[in-house]
This record gives structure tokens, C-alpha cells and sequence, in this order.
């Protein structure tokens, strides 16, 4: 697969999503949001001091996103930004990536100790928030939980662990609560970060530890791996017919990333199989 350059001029690429005819994205360390259509012109919907990452939709259309050094889970009404949850309470460290289920029910990672300060690791929590605002633990004792995706039937959640070196999934009851955690894919060497899901159950995931996108299925097989010229962030699928893989790719290294001073890109390629999930 060959890949194209949307758009650039980016200083960090997170949490993509695509919804309708264009690509919602968060430029973490820009402090902004964005749409990018499929020619590549950008537009901004919102700025945020706290670094947003990631970005949802509740069954009405509004926009959520994370704000990590907050804490908190914001929404977007009108072009203006509102407290949607506060998570502080619950969490160690900042939060980041997110998914937002068919209920809008928002399951939000986060870190659970300081990494750019090299602070000690430490396991982390997944936070679940209902439609209305509500906030409770979903998961504990994960390995800086990331990037994640919802199967089309809503019954499964599966989640990066970026420090794990593996995907993990859990059963979604009927309350939103998860269960039954077990090894989606091990990844030796990786350091998954963002993912997405296509119609067969390939989960798409950003190494940012090897600068590879790769496709994995349920039980660790990887059947593609593309490779780029940078560092892999994140990945979604969308366009038209569902096979356009949006690639999150930035220059530079954990050093730049902790100081903003990384520079970042979309690249797209076609794949076989389409987009399917959430997200």
C-alpha cells in the first residue's frame, strides 16, 4: 500500500474520527480541534488550553472530548465548550484517548503517572461516563490504556495498552459496565497507541514505538503492516465507502513530543476491508 499526504503543518495528531464527510481530529499539542474533508482544507471548531485528545459523538451529533490536563470531558454546543464530566477524582495522571458507544456512553483512558516527567509507572484506570454526565471506574490495573474501539454489535470493547505491548478486550453488559477482560492480540516490542476497527474485526493499530501501522486480528496474527517515515500516533477508518485509513503520523522525538515541537501529518491509503465500530 502507498500512501498520500492529506494535510500537514500539524504539531501532534490525536484522536481521529470520522463523521459524515470529514475527518474530526485533535492537534494535542496545537491546543486545537479540526475537520479535514477528503481535500484536505481544515477547518477549526475549537480551541482548547488543556490539550484535547480524544473526540466522540453522542446519539444527537454533539461533539465530546477529552481535555487531558483537566481532567475533565467536554462537550461542544453551539460552537461554545461545556463540562460534560469532570474525571479528576477518579484518575491518576492525565486522561487521553476515548470511544463513545451507539448510547453515547464515553470510555476514556487514561495514564496513571507522569510520563514526559519520567515519573515511575504506574497501572492505570478506564473511566466510563453515561449520556447525562455520570462518571465511574470501568477498569482498573491496565497498562496506560489508549487507543480504543467498540465491535459493530456493541457487546465488545477492545483497548491499547500502550506499556501492556498488547490489545486487551472486555465484554460491554447492558449497563455499559465491561467484564471478562482477556488478551486481544499480544504485540511484543510494540507500543500501540491510537486504533480502529474494520467490518471483518481487524483492529488497525499505531505502533509509536516502530513507526508501523499494522492490521491484527483476534488472537495476535498481524496480516498488514505499513510502515512510515515517522512516528505511527493514531489511525482511523472513513471516506466515502469506508476504506480510506487516516494515518496520525508526526516527526520527531519523546523529547519533542513533551516539549510541542513536533511536527505532524494525515497521510491516507485504501485498504480491502472497510470501517466498521465505533469509532
Amino acid at each position: 500500500m502507498n500512501t498520500t499526504i492529506l494535510a500537514d503543518g500539524f504539531v501532534f495528531l490525536e484522536g481521529p474520527r470520522w463523521r459524515g464527510d470529514r475527518l474530526w481530529v485533535s492537534d494535542m499539542r496545537g491546543d486545537t480541534v479540526y475537520t479535514v474533508r477528503g481535500d484536505g482544507s481544515r477547518e477549526r471548531m475549537a480551541r482548547l488550553p488543556n490539550r484535547p485528545s480524544g473526540i466522540g459523538f453522542l446519539p444527537d451529533g454533539t461533539p465530546l472530548i477529552v481535555s487531558m490536563l483537566d481532567r475533565k470531558l467536554m462537550c461542544l454546543r453551539g460552537g461554545k465548550l461545556a463540562v460534560h464530566a469532570d474525571l479528576a477524582p477518579l484518575v491518576r495522571g492525565d486522561i487521553n484517548d476515548m470511544v463513545v458507544d451507539a448510547q453515547g456512553r464515553a470510555y476514556i483512558g487514561s495514564f496513571g503517572f507522569d510520563l514526559h516527567a519520567k515519573e515511575k509507572f504506574r497501572p492505570a484506570a478506564m473511566v466510563m461516563v453515561t449520556p447525562d454526565g455520570r462518571a465511574r471506574i470501568a477498569a482498573e490495573e491496565l497498562r496506560m490504556p489508549n487507543g480504543t474501539a467498540i465491535t459493530p454489535d456493541g457487546r465488545t470493547l477492545v483497548v491499547a495498552e500502550t506499556f501492556g505491548r498488547r490489545l486487551s478486550a472486555f465484554d460491554i453488559a447492558a449497563d455499559g459496565a465491561l467484564s471478562g477482560r482477556r488478551v486481544f492480540a499480544e504485540l511484543p516490542g510494540a507500543s500501540p497507541d491510537g486504533i480502529c476497527m474494520d467490518r471483518q474485526g481487524g483492529v488497525w493499530v499505531a505502533d509509536v514505538a516502530q513507526d508501523v501501522f499494522v492490521r491484527v486480528e483476534d488472537g495476535g496474527r498481524i496480516t498488514e503492516r505499513l510502515p512510515v517515515a515517522g512516528r505511527a500516533v493514531a489511525c482511523q477508518l472513513g471516506g466515502a465507502d469506508g476504506r480510506t485509513l487516516f494515518l496520525m503520523v508526526a516527526e520527531g522525538t519523546m523529547e519533542d513530543i513533551a516539549a510541542g515541537t513536533t511536527r505532524a501529518r494525515i497521510e491516507t491509503c485504501t485498504v480491502a476491508v472497510p470501517g466498521s465500530g465505533s469509532p
